[in-house]
């Protein structure tokens, strides 16, 4: 195992990419304390790390928006089967910057960007037809300019203060290697399975 976490972390994440076995390696479950304090988590993908963190992109009305609104902290969870690899991520949040969400709505498929705005994430829907028709006034509206990104949707940055890889080994003797952020670097230790 290497001393930089993100470096390890990149070297498993590669593995998992070129894995036939496994349908998407971005998958991974995002934890957060809802509005009322219970846990909550949710499958995000993914889209873009870094040593300054892991990012995903989100509606900032959804349930989890508002959960990192009043909470800015999340924990993050890979686990790839086929490779009996797991990773752990925890730490505090952050929005990424207009400009980097900019650049990955754009990314976005013209569908998806419509989707963005028409949905009114976690609230509830009357019917599927509802959502068809808010999409369809969307495309008329924008025809074919392009479609701007909405204000409330954004990516969130997790910066890992703690990253802990697992991996399993025969009658339950897993490998695990806990990485825990301190001021003078990352602070290694292994741990019971």
């Amino acid at each position: 195992m290497l001393k930089d976490p993100i470096r390890q972390f990149n070297n498993w994440f590669r593995e998992a990419k070129r894995s036939k076995a496994i349908d998407d390696a971005t998958a991974m479950c995002l934890s957060t304390i809802d509005p009322a304090g219970s846990p909550d988590a949710r499958m995000v993908l993914l889209k873009g790390h870094d040593e300054r963190g892991f990012v995903f992109y989100t509606n900032l009305n959804s349930v989890k928006g508002r959960s990192l609104k009043k909470r800015p902290q999340a924990a993050l969870t890979f686990f790839w089967p086929p490779l009996r690899k797991q990773v752990r991520i925890q730490g505090k949040t952050t929005q990424v910057s207009d400009a980097e969400a900019d650049a990955s709505w754009v990314t976005r498929s013209r569908l998806s960007q419509l989707g963005a705005w028409a949905s009114k994430q976690s609230a509830p829907l009357q019917n599927r037809v509802r959502l068809m028709k808010d999409i369809a006034v969307l495309a008329l509206k924008y025809g074919l300019k392009p479609v701007p990104r909405p204000p409330f949707w954004t990516g969130v940055r997790v910066i890992p203060q703690k990253i802990e890889f697992w991996h399993g080994g025969e009658n339950r003797l897993h490998d695990r290697l806990l990485y825990v952020k301190t001021p003078k670097g990352w602070r290694i230790t292994r741990i019971y399975p």
